[in-house]
């Protein structure tokens, strides 16, 4: 809670949550929707941030109608599109997912749960595509080394808004996989204070599945080399391919 300047109480709200977005008139209303959900369940208020980058339709109009606060960051660069949301976030905790996700009506009630308990530093969440197949699979499976090799998980990242500063948000040298990155800072950072990193399970996150419906479902499990390039986080062309200028 908050105190005006004549003594009346005004609500805070208890998680910020960022959301880039890139022309997202088509996934932005369920992604929103399915927060408020969250928020009612969990019965807290939260303020939500939308990150407008390089936006030709609706978005904007669709964020600001759903009572999101607005931010223009217009670089190619995920990193500074997160951070640039992250840095208006007022809240004591900060969560970030992607606007083609839709978070589980239990997971804000989980993740304020599992930090209230002190034993986590933050973490990601159990992510799950929106349809199946042999070749999705496949896929995931050629990049879940990475992920179980260093302990972490992603697809949407929650932790105080103080850690994630502490720890300089994500690494905007970065073409891809800054949420790796970010991931394993993190869990650095609870190691040295005897805290996991933790991930959501029993509340899911569902993203969808446009990259496969653009590239097809076999890509990444049949490109090996082109997995390796996004690893490498500084492959210019290979964040550009996939994710940047894909359409454009």
């Amino acid at each position: 809670m908050l105190l005006d300047e004549v003594g009346l109480v005004l609500d805070m709200a208890e998680i910020s949550i960022v959301i880039p977005a890139h022309n997202e008139e088509r996934f932005l209303p369920k992604c929103l929707a399915a927060f408020r959900r969250a928020e009612a369940y969990a019965g807290i208020s939260i303020e939500v941030i939308v990150v407008l980058n390089r936006c030709s339709d609706g978005t904007a109009k669709l964020a600001e109608k759903a009572g999101a606060v607005l931010v223009h960051e217009d670089e190619a660069n995920l990193s500074k599109i997160r951070n640039a949301g992250a840095a208006v976030a007022s809240a004591p905790v900060l969560l970030t997912c992607d606007a083609d996700s839709v978070p589980h009506e239990r997971v804000l009630a989980v993740i304020l749960r599992r930090l209230q308990s002190g034993k986590v530093v933050g973490g990601g969440c159990l992510t799950l595509p929106e349809r199946w197949s042999l070749g999705i699979v496949c896929s995931v499976g050629a990049v879940m080394p990475y992920l179980i090799w260093h302990g972490v998980s992603f697809g949407l990242f929650w932790c105080r808004t103080e850690d994630f500063r502490a720890i300089g948000g994500f690494n905007e040298a970065l073409a891809s996989i800054e949420d790796l990155d970010f991931a394993k800072r993190l869990k650095a950072l609870g190691k040295q204070r005897g805290q996991r990193f933790g991930t959501v399970l029993r509340a899911p996150l569902v993203t969808s599945c446009r990259k496969f419906d653009q590239f097809g479902d076999w890509y990444l499990f049949l490109n090996p080399r082109f997995v390796w390039r996004v690893f490498r986080g500084t492959d210019r062309a290979a964040a550009d391919q996939f994710w940047y200028e894909v359409g454009r």
